[in-house]
């Protein structure tokens, strides 16, 4: 599989420097939404390279500082809980890369995201589904976005150890909503996706 052929396509098309952008914590209960841009060098080898989802949480740790070593440039950006109960978690994580690019050392030329839902952001670009997957810079920005993410939470979990976070990374897990029934609410909670619970 050739891990750079959208950069080298967009490359192709006038747009060397090509940023891949993906988010990390859309579907918790609990903490921000995270999402990160990276601008590798063309055909970058970085050893273990994956979608997060399918790396090791030992491994994305290491992959973390590897990507940073080698990026051109990289940005990492986020929407708190509140945000998300304010404008929605697909507006929060768009606003989430839009930070994330805005906090890229070297501006791109062009951004490839994740998914199929473009975010509004100052530069062209496309999206692509599963991109984590097939993409070296959107597979970068996956793992950046998971670690920063995970260790907000595991943050969280030194301050309020009752809830369990540092386990389950605020998803909706049996153990995180007994937790939520025992110990009420934190200002960390999104409260439009616990609508239900708080209709109880």
């Amino acid at each position: 599989m050739d891990w750079f052929a959208q950069e080298r396509k967009a490359a192709a098309s006038g747009y060397p420097l090509v940023c891949g952008i993906d988010e990390a914590g859309r579907g918790p209960l609990a903490g921000p939404v995270y999402a990160a841009a990276v601008i590798l060098p063309m055909d970058c080898e970085i050893e273990g390279l994956n979608d997060s989802k399918k790396v090791s949480e030992k491994k994305r740790e290491q992959l973390f500082d590897v990507i940073l070593e080698k990026a051109i440039a990289y940005g990492i950006g986020s929407a708190s809980a509140e945000e998300i109960d304010e404008i929605n978690i697909l507006q929060a994580t768009f606003l989430a890369m839009e930070r994330a690019v805005a906090a890229l050392q070297q501006p791109a030329d062009w951004a490839l995201v994740d998914g199929n839902r473009m975010p509004p952001l100052p530069i062209p670009g496309e999206t692509v589904v599963k991109g984590d997957a097939q993409c070296a810079s959107i597979a970068a920005a996956s793992i950046l976005a998971k670690v920063s993410r995970d260790r907000v939470l595991r943050e969280l979990d030194q301050q309020y150890p009752q809830y369990g976070f540092a386990k389950h990374k605020g998803y909706g897990t049996k153990a995180h909503y007994e937790a939520i029934k025992q110990f009420g609410l934190l200002p960390e909670h999104r409260k439009t996706f616990l609508k239900n619970l708080l209709e109880k």
